[in-house]
């Protein structure tokens, strides 16, 4: 089984960009140790193609070549805050039917031209001040993520969500130092949680 990680840093992990099997030590990372913990009797291969500054359009430019040449068994997809981040200096900031048109074409890629199952993992952002106004742009487009989840997603793990919530039970630092890339806690966290949506779907079939 071929599992594909697709998104940006927090999918990168600073991971080894000349080795696509290569993790990094993010929540891909977890996840797939999680995951192959689980189902030791599988045979998995875990693909890494997150990409540190990547937005939406991003994706669709590469898409062909990193995900559906690949035919992956399962896909998933973080993606979307630095939509915001990049233009946020000068708030001019992506109109959202541009960034529903890109995400909604990689998953319209992924159903039409692979038999892959679906992960899509919610952006987030946690409550840091630099960033509070990144949320007038971030949320407009999380609402679009949970959209296109209801329509193509074989699972969805509302991260921005979640950490609304894991902020009341720790301080945000715990969880992130910039409100955007995750400490190691929230890798983990992010990973367990991946290993249960992964569960969820296979289980399900």
């Amino acid at each position: 089984m071929r599992i594909l990680f697709q998104g940006d840093s927090i999918t990168d992990g600073g991971r080894d960009r000349s080795d696509c099997h290569h993790l990094g030590g993010g929540y891909a990372y977890y996840a797939a140790r999680e995951i192959q913990s689980r189902h030791p009797y599988l045979e998995l291969e875990f693909m890494n193609y997150g990409l540190s500054g990547r937005q939406s359009g991003d994706l669709v430019s590469c898409w062909k070549e990193q995900c559906t040449d690949l035919q992956p068994d399962f896909v998933s997809v973080l993606i979307g805050v630095n939509d915001t981040w990049h233009r946020a200096e000068k708030r001019e900031w992506l109109p959202n039917q541009k960034f529903e048109e890109n995400y909604q074409y990689i998953l319209e890629e992924i159903k039409r031209k692979t038999n892959a199952k679906i992960l899509m993992l919610e952006q987030f952002l946690l409550p840091v001040q630099d960033k509070e106004f990144f949320r007038e742009d971030v949320f407009p487009k999380i609402l679009i993520t949970r959209k296109l989840a209801r329509q193509y997603a074989d699972a969805f793990i509302p991260l921005d969500g979640i950490f609304a919530a894991a902020c009341v039970e720790r301080d945000v630092q715990y969880w992130s130092e910039d409100g955007v890339h995750p400490t190691l806690n929230s890798c983990k966290l992010i990973g367990t949680l991946y290993a249960n949506a992964f569960d969820h779907i296979y289980y399900k079939k």
